[in-house]
């Protein structure tokens, strides 16, 4: 009809996927989301699915926002393992400190109530945390160190991200946040020099 209001999927999502960044899964209830997406009961189901499609769709959509800015980060020093990983926490600090977010990270939030998840739905958390030590890991691919050195590095590289999102969501200032980046990419590049010195000579 001329003139009625279109509803648009992707705003109401992204208001949905603050509700369960902000709350958590178990706490995100059906009146903040339908709340959120301005949808009553019924049209919430028939766009969504109910709450666990939702969640999933929120899930995928934080992760194709922020993904999308880690990439780029850590592709933009081809051959500069250490300088991919300070450009890969510039945006994780960048997305901690933005006010028009909230404070941490869902896929952390969510890993954290992992116990109360659906069986799929923490396998999709899962799932999200290996895509992005793979592309850590892809950063590290030209270095000399052994593989399963660089294997450690990417996880120990996730590791550390989750943990600045639970400490931004505990409190922890920018400066504190930024004491423990450097000291992970000063780890990071130590390890890898370390490395570097033990490889064999080539013959």
């Amino acid at each position: 009809m001329s003139g009625r209001k279109q509803f648009d999927v992707t705003a109401a999502l992204d208001r949905a996927m603050h509700v369960f960044w902000q709350r958590g899964y178990a706490d995100a209830s059906l009146e903040a989301l339908t709340s959120a997406t301005g949808l009553g009961r019924g049209s919430f189901y028939g766009a969504f699915g109910g709450k666990d499609a939702l969640f999933r769709e929120s899930l995928d959509r934080y992760a194709a926002t922020y993904g999308a800015r880690y990439e780029q980060a850590l592709a933009a020093h081809p051959g500069e393992p250490v300088r991919a990983v300070e450009a890969f926490f510039d945006v994780v600090l960048a997305r901690i400190a933005d006010p028009s977010v909230p404070t941490g990270c869902l896929i952390a939030q969510s890993a954290t109530q992992a116990p109360v998840l659906k069986d799929d739905n923490a396998a999709h958390v899962r799932m999200l945390l290996d895509r992005q030590r793979e592309r850590v890991r892809a950063a590290l691919v030209d270095s000399p160190a052994d593989p399963s050195v660089l294997d450690e590095l990417a996880t120990y590289v996730v590791a550390v991200n989750q943990s600045l999102a639970v400490l931004s969501r505990a409190g922890a200032t920018d400066a504190e946040l930024r004491t423990v980046v450097r000291l992970a990419c000063r780890t990071v590049a130590d390890s890898l020099d370390r490395a570097a010195r033990e490889q064999p000579p080539q013959a």
